[in-house]
């Protein structure tokens, strides 16, 4: 599977996301989605650089296609984009401030400082200025946050369905020969 952030890191596949979220919330139509034909029309693109990206998002999970005789229907599926709300939560909650020793205690500041571009606490600036690509620095420790948040996330489920597994289901199956 792709990375979700690579995926959504490009304008036009961000463009035709929001169109597709627009029909499936709006009221302009009871169908959930749109065919290549339109979302051509509404982009403003040539239609191979539509089906380049809708391939793409397609591959990474983030719309479903209906086929039609040679008619393809793409509908938007946001279950994939929670790996990214899941990473980014941690950072709505938190005052960002310039103010360096008030940055130093708020959790997470620092690091999307640093992923953001926002101005840097000046001990965290002097480290800064001696990366090549201080940039970099920033996203990779924005990645590996989501990573370790997705590890934990799908850790917490399997355990979670061992526990089910292992314990509740023998004490259900234990109630009802009871």
């Amino acid at each position: 599977m792709a990375d979700i952030f690579g995926v959504i890191a490009d304008a036009t596949r961000r463009e035709l996301l929001q169109v597709l979220l627009e029909r499936s919330t709006g009221s302009e139509s009871p169908h959930r989605d749109l065919s290549v034909g339109e979302l051509v029309e509404r982009l403003g693109l040539s239609q191979p650089t539509v089906s380049k990206h809708l391939k793409v998002l397609r591959e990474a999970g983030l719309v479903a296609v209906r086929e039609v005789g040679q008619h393809r229907y793409y509908r938007l599926e946001s279950s994939p984009l929670e790996v990214v709300e899941d990473w980014l939560m941690p950072f709505l909650g938190t005052d960002f401030t310039t103010d360096a020793a008030a940055s130093a205690r708020t959790p997470g500041a620092a690091a999307f400082a640093a992923w953001s571009g926002a101005p840097l606490p000046a001990p965290l600036r002097r480290a800064g200025e001696t990366l090549q690509h201080p940039a970099d620095a920033g996203a990779a420790v924005g990645r590996a946050v989501a990573d370790a948040t997705h590890g934990a996330r799908h850790r917490f489920e399997e355990a979670s369905g061992n526990l089910e597994r292992r314990v509740i289901e023998p004490i259900k199956k234990k109630l009802t020969k009871d």
